[in-house]
């Protein structure tokens, strides 16, 4: 078991990014992670329960309030409060194979006495330290001493530092500190210390008259009050600004709607104040500038509600997903994961959860950074699944769609795409080129330059031509495409690897306890045994790349020599060519799906079988059985089915349902993006 302690050196440090980015990095490589808060303050602790609303760790627990640490310091002295959190952890622990403990949050004026009590408990806990320090408004300087100091004060009292991280560094400042442990430092974020529409609206207790809820998770990142004239109002007027006016300024209301539908500027929302609403034919003019821009009455008066929201901060909350999604991009940015894994010597569980699936196949999208073309850029989930995908860092993104209808959906729906790049196939450039060329790769079939220009005007074509170009390193369709006019392009103009007879693809099932790989549930109705020999080890190999084991099952309705018929024949004779083509591979067929996923079925039909029981690559003898198994065990097992995932082709081109969820989309970008990184032509 491996257990971090994160021990803060005063108030203000911004602890809560660092806790959430260890976190992450502990439920990527740990299959029960746990979180522990020893001491607790008064009220909800937001950090615990936004780390338990995410995480779901196998085990959290509290120690005791910081009134009973008082009482039982007082009462019985400081070795019975430590042997009491003590026991509690130990009894934590054993549920865990990995434990975060989140050090208490300073809510004393006793500085020294707080820093020797986490120090005392995390060596008491044999927990290694990662100290952070807040770095807020310091000049490099101070901020390089009091990383110094931190590292001292816990090492001289007995701790092991793991590193010392330094929060809230003002943008651009160097730090030059020699330290005999890792340090970084994470910059000054605004979006995370800004508070939110949502956050002004309850701390005012205004009620919302225009924009949905993702208005409401718009950054405030400034204050613009509306008292001057119209010009001198413009020139405040800036992204990120929240308009506070009185309620009866219908003109200010109506200008800082139309510089967002102008696109001129991206105000985070407006406050009217004094409880006065604007008229029905305002309200009506406002919703078709700008239905996405959050719009508040406050009966407060505006100087009232100013000084309300002076000082409120943002913070990280379950409900507030981009705000999280930010944040782990941020930590990820600046802070070595990997190498605190290797200091913790936190290795990787031989089971695969569903959980370190996605974080592994994130971690290493992100390792060697690709550039995605999504065709279906007006699609509000491509949209949103954009938003994660580029605050977390993880690919370049290009969104295909007409630009203005683009644009106009990213404000409405309050998302930050300011790092993507938009094309219409139209209007491109391009367009002409990628028509010449289509046409002369298509001409054996009669294809002219005037009929292509139609041709790769369609986004589903324009996209292939891109990664055809090398333009883009992989492209994922089909949220609003069929499955057809998804992969005919890549059919036409991408193909095959060479060596590679078909194009086939797989389903990630993410179950509760494992990830197995199910083959081929999307594209080959009836693969006779030499595709099937091809599906199995283009899916052994897919497999293997995403961190799963491969040990192939040949499923059929037979397990062993007990069945006979031309169906048990041909996955048998596809089962001698995998052992054939590829013996270093592990393959048992024909095998029943139990008999190959269930230990004490496989122990009495195959015993000594290498596989049976413990398969975790599913090939299945045709389309109609793998398509339906793959939908009974996704809605009825409750299991994440994360594809097709399309292989055999030159380039990657991935396929998502039509009921692809956020998440789908965005796991299956980074499955394209990890594909990718291994074309090397």
């Amino acid at each position: 078991m491996r257990s971090i302690y994160v021990a803060g050196l005063g108030r203000g440090d911004g602890r809560q990014i660092v806790e959430l980015g260890l976190m992450e990095l502990l439920t990527g490589r740990a299959d029960r992670t746990g979180v522990f808060r020893p001491i607790t303050g008064g009220g909800e602790d937001r950090t615990l329960e936004l780390l338990r609303a995410r995480y779901r760790p196998a085990a959290s627990a509290t120690g005791v309030s910081a009134e009973e640490a008082a009482e039982i310091y007082a009462e019985r002295g400081a070795e019975e409060l430590i042997g009491r959190l003590v026991a509690r952890f130990h009894t934590l622990e054993r549920e865990c194979d990995a434990l975060l403990v989140l050090g208490s949050s300073f809510d004393t004026d006793d500085l020294p006495r707080e820093l020797a009590f986490n120090a005392r408990l995390a060596a008491e806990f044999g927990a290694p330290v990662i100290v952070v320090v807040g770095a807020h408004g310091d000049d490099a300087e101070e901020i390089a001493t009091e990383m110094r100091t931190g590292y001292q004060v816990f090492s001289d009292l007995g701790c092991t530092v793991l590193a010392v991280i330094a929060n809230r560094v003002p943008e651009g400042t160097v730090i030059e500190c020699d330290l005999p442990v890792p340090r970084y430092a994470v910059p000054e974020h605004p979006s995370l210390s800004a508070p939110t529409v949502g956050q002004v609206m309850r701390a005012v207790d205004a009620e919302p008259i225009q924009g949905g809820e993702d208005g409401l998770l718009r950054d405030v990142l400034g204050f613009v009050f509306g008292g001057a004239t119209l010009p001198v109002f413009l020139e405040h007027l800036a992204d990120g600004a929240l308009v506070i006016t009185p309620g009866d300024r219908a003109d200010l209301l109506l200008v800082s709607l139309a510089v967002e539908a102008a696109g001129t500027a991206r105000p985070a929302g407006v406050v009217l104040t004094v409880g006065e609403r604007p008229s029905e034919a305002v309200r009506e003019l406002t919703a078709r500038l700008a239905p996405g821009v959050p719009v508040l009455a406050a009966k407060e008066d505006s100087f009232t509600v100013a000084t309300t929201l002076a000082g409120l901060e943002g913070r990280l909350t379950a409900d507030n997903p981009r705000k999280i999604e930010t944040a782990l991009g941020h930590f990820e940015a600046h802070v070595d994961a990997a190498g605190l894994a290797d200091r913790i010597e936190l290795t990787r569980s031989e089971r695969v959860t569903p959980m370190m699936f996605e974080h592994t196949l994130l971690e290493r999208a992100r390792a060697d950074r690709r550039h995605i073309v999504l065709p279906e850029g007006e699609e509000d989930r491509v949209l949103r699944a954009a938003d994660i995908l580029l605050r977390r860092g993880i690919v370049d993104l290009t969104l295909l769609g007409r630009e203005e209808v683009v644009r106009r959906r990213i404000a409405d729906l309050g998302l930050d795409l300011s790092g993507v790049t938009v094309a219409d196939p139209l209007t491109s450039p391009l367009r002409e080129s990628f028509a010449e060329e289509y046409a002369a790769l298509r001409a054996h079939k009669g294809m002219t330059s005037e009929l292509a220009m139609d041709v790769v005007a369609d986004v589903n074509f324009f996209g292939t031509m891109m990664l055809h170009r090398g333009l883009v390193h992989g492209m994922v369709s089909g949220a609003a495409h069929t499955t057809a006019a998804t992969i005919l392009p890549a059919f036409q103009i991408v193909k095959t690897v060479p060596g590679t007879s078909i194009v086939s693809s797989v389903f990630f099932m993410c179950l509760a306890d494992r990830v197995l790989v199910y083959g081929d549930c999307a594209i080959n109705p009836d693969p006779d045994a030499e595709m099937l020999a091809d599906i199995a080890i283009s899916s052994a190999r897919t497999a293997k790349r995403f961190g799963v084991e491969p040990r192939i099952a040949m499923l059929s309705y037979s397990t062993g020599e007990s069945g006979s018929g031309a169906d048990v024949d041909k996955v048998r004779a596809a089962t001698a060519l995998v052992a054939e083509r590829a013996p270093d591979l592990l393959v048992e067929g024909p095998i029943q799906y139990d008999a190959a996923v269930d230990a004490r079925v496989a122990a009495a039909k195959l015993p000594g079988s290498r596989v049976a029981g413990r398969a975790t690559v599913l090939i299945f003898p045709d389309l109609n059985t793998g398509n339906n198994t793959y939908k009974a065990v996704q809605r009825s097992a409750g299991a994440v089915a994360v594809g097709p995932v399309l292989q055999g082709l030159r380039r990657p081109v991935n396929d998502l349902s039509r009921g692809a969820l956020v998440t789908d989309i965005v796991s299956t970008v980074a499955i394209t993006a990890v594909q990718a990184q291994e074309v090397t032509t």
